[in-house]
């Protein structure tokens, strides 16, 4: 039988503390084992949240490590080199990122999001944006999401 003990670790700083250690210890792995092979894997994420699944087959006290990406305004932060969002959207502006930015962040989270395509995956993220207070080659969000819907920008959705 397999356990699966979900967590969000900061990229490459897990440690064998609370959440991760007591819930692996009862589990008979090592834990210290299982923290380096999350940092190994995490450290390309480095200062972002990730989500990570250890999943412990009790009888073997195999682990295996499954990542999963940073949400949405995490990239989008990464990207601008900000800390927080606006404390007040629609007034505030924390950073502008380019179309070819979201494009690429869209991308990224393809397998993780409920779009049928780039294009609408490119407009989830330009929502994101919204909420951050993150303007889109100086726009505001919502002009860029009503252009793709009108056809504009084909070339960078490609």
């Amino acid at each position: 039988m397999k356990s699966r003990v979900k967590v969000l670790v900061e990229g490459g700083k897990a440690s064998p503390g609370p959440p991760l250690g007591p819930a692996l210890g009862p589990l008979g792995v090592n834990v210290g084992q299982v923290v380096a092979k999350i940092n190994e894997k995490t450290g390309s994420f480095s200062g972002m949240k990730v989500p990570v699944t250890v999943v412990v087959d009790k009888k073997t006290r195999q682990f295996d490590i499954e990542v999963g990406s940073p949400s949405v305004a995490a990239l989008i932060k990464k990207e601008l080199g900000v800390e927080k969002g606006a404390k007040t959207s629609g007034t505030e502006v924390v950073g502008n990122l380019t179309l070819a930015q979201a494009v690429n962040i869209a991308k990224l989270k393809s397998e993780g999001t409920l779009a049928k395509d780039l294009k609408a995956a490119t407009r989830e993220v330009l929502g994101t944006c919204v909420s951050l207070g993150v303007t889109v080659d100086g726009k505001n969000p919502r002009e860029i999401q009503r252009e793709i819907a009108e056809g504009k920008h084909e070339e960078e959705l490609k």
